[in-house]
């Protein structure tokens, strides 16, 4: 889930910034400091979009540098339990499918796509499935459920998000169409 947020934070404004504008100059900081960390609680940050107010330096002796208390405005994505999101197939391995949701990719198990044998065509990237030969490749649509969220403030990378859409309504999008169209035309010839 996409958030704007007011945060407040400490920013170091190096000797050579101090002759620019105080407020753009802080802006450019909190962008190099905070865009693209990760934190347990607010998630990911996306971007630093304004700087609301900026409070009054203070020197550390030895250390050539300003440092500015700071209120800012800002985009941050949280990976909720139980949401349901849309996102594109970034990449196909032999477990399962990685889908982009945002700034961050879930992993979405083998296990979790459907109740039907999975088997992975490598040669091709896509995961098939054996009853109905439905395919998940890399640039296909899909709506699923975040079902386990572990965020690594530490190591980013090793941030975890799980995924499935072994639920009615979700599934590649292109999938959850054709079923709609069925059950449509189901309902118009039993009556």
């Amino acid at each position: 889930m996409y958030k704007k947020m007011r945060l407040i934070d400490i920013v170091r404004i190096t000797p050579e910034k101090l002759g620019e504008p105080k407020k753009e100059s802080v802006k450019v900081a909190l962008q190099e400091k905070l865009e693209g960390m990760i934190d347990k609680k607010l998630g990911t940050v996306v971007s630093i979009l304004d700087v609301v107010e900026v409070g009054e330096g203070h020197i550390i002796p030895g250390d050539g540098a300003v440092y500015y208390d700071a209120t800012f405005d800002a985009v941050v994505f949280t990976p909720v339990m139980q949401e349901i999101i849309e996102g594109l197939v970034v990449e196909i391995v032999e477990f399962g499918a990685f889908i982009g949701i945002g700034p961050m990719d879930g992993l979405l198990h083998i296990s979790q796509i459907t109740d039907e044998y999975i088997s992975c065509d490598s040669k091709n990237a896509r995961l098939m499935t054996k009853e109905m030969g439905r395919s998940i490749s890399v640039g296909d649509k899909t709506r699923a459920r975040i079902v386990a969220v572990s965020l690594n403030e530490r190591e980013p990378r090793d941030s975890k998000i799980g995924l499935t859409m072994r639920q009615p309504t979700l599934g590649k999008l292109d999938w959850i169409e054709e079923d709609r169209i069925a059950k449509q035309k189901n309902k118009t010839q039993a009556l």
